[in-house]
């Protein structure tokens, strides 16, 4: 896959995108990013990027020109078509059905908004879609983008060291994860579940998949609405839901 990234500010990326997991995915040629300096797209010789509204108002607006200037010469260079991504307040709160959705893409070019926003005809007729972290203000779009391009980065083949480990992250099946525990299996008086122990492998997936749904009932029950459990599921659920009002009891008594 490649990332191209339209920034005012190139050098905020080279610590995360230097280490970890994406700079393995880099080394391996699974995924190719690129960063582009917005005020190289500039006209003038001051290389002016922004302006003040028509309107008046506070603040200033980024100027469509160098953002047409930018998009346009960055399509010329990939194979693959762009996905041309806003990052901005306005857009659609990201999720893991979005990342999924993204990693398909061969291209994706993130535009990092900055300032009172962008100029309208850049949403009107450049870009195909806007993406919001959530509903908080950022000062500029560069740690949407660090965000967006770790998520999805985890979808293409290769890039873990195992493959079914994003399937097994929170919320990529719409749940959030199990608890999870490492040796030593006694620290301090407080046990591991011994069914984790008991090398039964059926009974260790029954045991996580209702893990899953308490742990998701309790902390993010919205989640479960936007699922469509099994039967299994169902039953699950209720046998969570009556442990959970039976030990809610027992601290009332």
């Amino acid at each position: 896959m490649r990332v191209d990234i339209i920034t005012l500010f190139p050098s905020m990326f080279q610590g995360p995108f230097d280490e970890s997991i994406i700079k393995r995915a880099r080394k391996k040629g699974i995924l190719e990013i690129n960063l582009h300096n917005l005020r190289e797209f500039a006209y003038n010789k001051h290389r002016t990027v922004d302006d003040l509204p028509f309107g008046g108002g506070v603040g200033m607006v980024m100027k469509p020109e160098p953002l047409f200037e930018a998009v346009g010469k960055i399509k010329t260079q990939t194979d693959a078509p762009s996905r041309v991504i806003l990052l901005s307040p306005q857009g659609i709160p990201f999720c893991q059905e979005k990342a999924k959705e993204l990693a398909k893409k061969g291209a994706l070019l993130l535009i990092c908004g900055h300032y009172e926003g962008v100029d309208e005809r850049v949403r009107e007729h450049l870009v195909d879609e806007e993406i919001s972290l959530g509903d908080y203000v950022l000062t500029g779009g560069e740690l949407a983008a660090m965000v967006i391009v770790d998520v999805v980065a985890r979808m293409l083949p290769g890039v873990l060291g195992c493959e079914d480990s994003a399937k097994e992250d929170s919320f990529y099946h719409g749940l959030l994860d199990y608890p999870q525990w490492t040796r030593p299996a006694d620290f301090c008086g407080w046990q591991v579940p011994e069914v984790l122990l008991s090398g039964n492998h059926y009974q260790i997936k029954l045991w996580r998949r209702k893990k899953m749904l308490e742990v998701t009932l309790r902390k993010r029950p919205d989640l479960l609405k936007k699922i469509k459990p099994s039967q299994a599921d169902k039953q699950l659920l209720r046998e969570v839901k009556k442990r959970l009002a039976d030990a809610n009891k027992v601290t009332k008594s």
